[in-house]
């Protein structure tokens, strides 16, 4: 006899497989009826939105990375998950909130709305009120939210390390507003190493542990008046700031530098161009996230996955080492960002 246990799992494996295949095949009617599927068969719905809908949602960009699913197909699969969540939530009654206010936004510059999107419904489902503001919410509004509100704490999310600055000044903001912040997401890094940095009350690896948290009491109040560098001091160098500045004539320093070492990107296509500027742009982003943070890990990490994304697209991650000379060169009296460039070089050269 099998029991609830097994039973529950054959049906969250089963409404996976058929979520997935109707999102790939850009079905939305077929998504839906997967996981109200679930729900009929029993699944409960933080289940179906965490371990149905979240579990396809990463997949797809997994296989994005994996060079199997295309920029538009990732696009269309995240949409119809969005919907899938919409039509999940209203299928089912909803609870009067008993429990707090929660404000659950991403970070300014963040368009990756789903994963904060999967909290405010887990949140909702364990008895909170949410506002929930969606993607690349500008600071200033955020404020101006909070005051207008008054919540007990906000849910920051963010997938990309690159708005770490951003997600720095926002939380102390928030702070200096009088609100804790919990944050999440991969920006913030393996178990949360850049959340703490940063300054936020709280961390959590996944909207599940982060309504765990939230439920099992309130988080601490926040601190009062520190700066910026009372947390970072490394700032005080100005690398950060002067690369920020100048990063467009980084850029253009550097794609000259490359014509010059690779001949044939002189017939390149204006699509090709377009592309490798973005690539370099990408590159000085990341160093300069890395100079504000101090840590030397995020800008290496980022070059890493740079090469394997290159590599399953069948160009050699040898060619970022000439982008890595030359932009050494360019910041060659840089204390900090030119050892990290020349680490980074030779990081990338052992496993190009």
């Amino acid at each position: 006899m099998s029991t609830p246990t097994c039973n529950a799992n054959g049906h969250r494996e089963l409404a996976v497989a058929r979520l997935w295949d109707a999102v790939t095949a850009c079905d939305e009617q077929a998504a839906v009826e997967a996981a109200l599927a679930a729900l009929d068969a029993g699944l409960d719905l933080e289940e179906t939105l965490l371990d149905v809908v979240g579990v396809v949602q990463r997949r797809v960009g997994q296989e994005w990375a994996a060079n199997r699913l295309s920029v538009a197909q990732e696009h269309a699969a995240t949409a119809i998950n969005e919907r899938v969540i919409a039509a999940a939530v209203q299928s089912r009654p909803r609870s009067r909130p008993v429990l707090g206010r929660i404000t659950v936004a991403c970070v300014d510059g963040e368009w990756h709305a789903l994963p904060a999107r999967l909290l405010a419904e887990t949140l909702k489902l364990r008895g909170f009120a949410v506002d929930y503001l969606g993607a690349q919410v500008p600071t200033p509004h955020l404020i101006t939210h909070l005051h207008q509100t008054g919540p007990d704490a906000v849910a920051l999310s963010g997938s990309i390390a690159t708005r770490l600055p951003t997600a720095h000044a926002t939380i102390t903001a928030c702070q200096a507003a009088g609100v804790p912040v919990i944050a999440g997401g991969a920006a913030f890094g393996p178990e949360g190493r850049y959340a703490r940095l940063l300054g936020a009350d709280a961390w959590a690896p996944d909207a599940r542990a982060a309504a765990d948290r939230l439920a099992g009491s309130p988080l601490p109040m926040p601190r009062r008046g520190h700066e910026v560098l009372d947390d970072l001091p490394h700032l005080a160098d100005q690398e950060y700031t002067m690369v920020v500045r100048t990063a467009p004539e980084l850029v253009k320093a550097v794609y000259a530098g490359l014509e010059g070492r690779v001949p044939a990107m002189r017939e390149y296509t204006d699509l090709q161009r377009q592309h490798t500027a973005e690539d370099l742009a990408h590159i000085v982003d990341f160093l300069a996230t890395s100079l504000y943070t101090g840590d030397d890990e995020l800008f290496l990490g980022f070059l890493t996955w740079t090469a394997e994304i290159l590599a399953v697209r069948g160009v050699p991650a040898a060619t970022l080492l000439p982008a890595l000379d030359l932009l050494t060169t360019e910041l060659r009296d840089f204390t900090r960002a030119a050892p990290l460039l020349a680490r980074a070089h030779d990081h990338l050269g052992k496993t190009a």
